[in-house]
C-alpha cells in the first residue's frame, strides 16, 4: 500500500473520528440535560444512542483493519452509521430547545 494511500485512509479515519467524538459529546451533555429534567424518553433515546455508537466504534476498527477490496464498503457503512448518529443526536438536542 502507497504512502498516499495510508495518508488517506488517516485522513478519513481522523475526520470519522472527530465526527464521533463530537456527536458523543454531545450525546453526553443531553444525557445530563435529560437526567436533571426527568426526561425518561430522551433518557432511554439516549441509551439507544450509546449503544449504537459502540457498534460504530465496532465499525470503525473493522474500517481500520479492512484491506483493499473490502475498505470502501466498509468505509461506507461507516459513514452511514455516523451520519444516522449525528442525526439522531441533533434530533433529541431539537427535542431539548422545543422544551
Amino acid at each position: 500500500m502507497s504512502t498516499d494511500m495510508n495518508l488517506g485512509r488517516k485522513a478519513i479515519h481522523d475526520k470519522l473520528e472527530s465526527q464521533i467524538t463530537i456527536a458523543q459529546a454531545r450525546l453526553e451533555t443531553l444525557k445530563a440535560k435529560a437526567e436533571a429534567a426527568k426526561a425518561n424518553a430522551e433518557l432511554k433515546a439516549i441509551a439507544d444512542l450509546l449503544t449504537a455508537k459502540r457498534a460504530i466504534d465496532r465499525k470503525v476498527d473493522e474500517l481500520r483493519k479492512s484491506g483493499e477490496t473490502t475498505y470502501q464498503q466498509v468505509k461506507t457503512d461507516v459513514e452511514s452509521s455516523v451520519a444516522a448518529f449525528e442525526k439522531s443526536v441533533q434530533a433529541i438536542e431539537t427535542r431539548f430547545k422545543a422544551a
